[in-house]
């Protein structure tokens, strides 16, 4: 729904959706497995080749420079059979948005002339809101420009990526600025990847620094700023991956219930299943509209985009957590196991809560804003 008519976005959606369809989906199993099995390289690379890491980098850079809408509808059709890739994508998304509001061009140049999809890895702490850290590591301003000290909790790409847009104290300074860090200097130290509850392939990682060089990204203390107008534009994408999870959780559920046969006849058939497939769908029909309407007004920049954003998000993200939680009673017994998806999409629904800050802070934060 968030194609419309849109003759560009729906292109887009069919090759998202083939893709999650052809190669998420056969492996979506085995890619789970991380941190404890391979990481999923093949994947991430078949998704570069067909460019979905260059959708929001500008076209100055060498990127499509494609808004909202276009993200969005990628990492839906993505998140119907493996969310973890989204993860990977939308973090990548963000750290671009950050760069390109500080008007970074060199660096976002950098990310399109590299040759391996790793190497346009950009860590950043999407799980969090930066205002929420109570201890963010301190830059200090040296002969050589910036050094960075502390530890900073569950960065997301901390374990893959060469370098990091970390949130930091510039000493001496109120507010938080933005530095980019380079993650393989050997004043750094790594933690191994966290086993999280859901979106085990988009791995996060506590990150160390001991007088780290590092350099300012933007302008100083304003990271608020800059975290906040990519907060409001990726808040629509967050919103999009839950989505996707509920889509593909009802699908599995309707169509393992149109086959599935017990004392003669479809389970389907059965009052107490149909209301709850009825439920999910009319959850799937009214989560879609949200992030449609949403998507709409961030690209007409509606006033109330921002708020739009941010309701559309919150609210989807909670009925994911309630209809992938339907998603698995529907399938019974098999619902928990491995070989279908629905376990997966229930932990991921959860874990989505948590993108740019934990669900109940910002919940208060919107009616603050109010």
């Amino acid at each position: 729904m968030i194609a419309g008519l849109n003759k560009e976005l729906n292109m887009l959606e069919k090759a998202a959706t083939e893709f999650s369809r052809k190669i998420l989906f056969p492996e979506r199993e085995a890619n789970d497995t991380f941190p404890f099995g391979p990481f999923f390289d093949s994947t991430v690379e078949k998704a570069y080749s067909v460019d979905f890491f260059h959708t929001s980098i500008p076209e100055e850079a060498g990127g499509m420079g494609q808004g909202t809408p276009a993200l969005s509808v990628i990492l839906e059709a993505l998140s119907a059979e493996d969310s973890s890739l989204a993860g990977i994508l939308f973090t990548v998304s963000a750290a671009v948005d950050i760069l390109a509001q500080t008007g970074n061009m060199d660096d976002l140049k950098a990310l399109t002339a590299v040759k391996t999809p790793k190497d346009m890895f950009i860590a950043c702490p999407v799980f969090c809101n930066p205002l929420d850290i109570t201890d963010l590591p301190q830059a200090k301003k040296t002969a050589d420009g910036l050094s960075l000290s502390g530890s900073l909790e569950y960065l997301t790409l901390g374990g893959l990526a060469k370098k990091a847009l970390i949130p930091a104290l510039v000493a001496g300074e109120s507010g938080f600025s933005y530095v980019l860090a380079d993650l393989e200097h050997p004043t750094v130290t790594r933690s191994a990847p966290i086993l999280s509850l859901g979106l085990r392939a988009c791995p996060s990682v506590d990150v160390t620094f001991n007088q780290s060089p590092c350099r300012l990204v933007g302008e100083e203390r304003k990271g608020e700023t800059y975290f906040t107008a990519m907060s409001d534009r990726m808040h629509v994408a967050a919103a999009a991956m839950s989505l996707g999870v509920m889509k593909g959780s009802f699908k599995e559920a309707f169509e393992y219930a149109r086959k599935r046969k017990q004392g003669g006849r479809e389970i389907i058939r059965w009052s107490e299943l149909k209301m709850m497939l009825s439920n999910m769908a009319i959850h799937v029909k009214v989560a879609d509209m949200l992030v449609a309407q949403a998507c709409s007004a961030m690209e007409s920049a509606a006033p109330d985009r921002a708020m739009a954003a941010r309701a559309a998000a919150l609210h989807v993200q909670s009925l994911a957590t309630e209809l992938t939680t339907d998603g698995v009673q529907a399938m019974g017994g098999v619902g928990y196991m491995k070989d279908f998806g629905q376990e997966k999409r229930f932990r991921d629904a959860k874990q989505l809560q948590a993108l740019l800050g934990a669900s109940p802070v910002k919940r208060l934060r919107y009616i603050d804003s109010l």
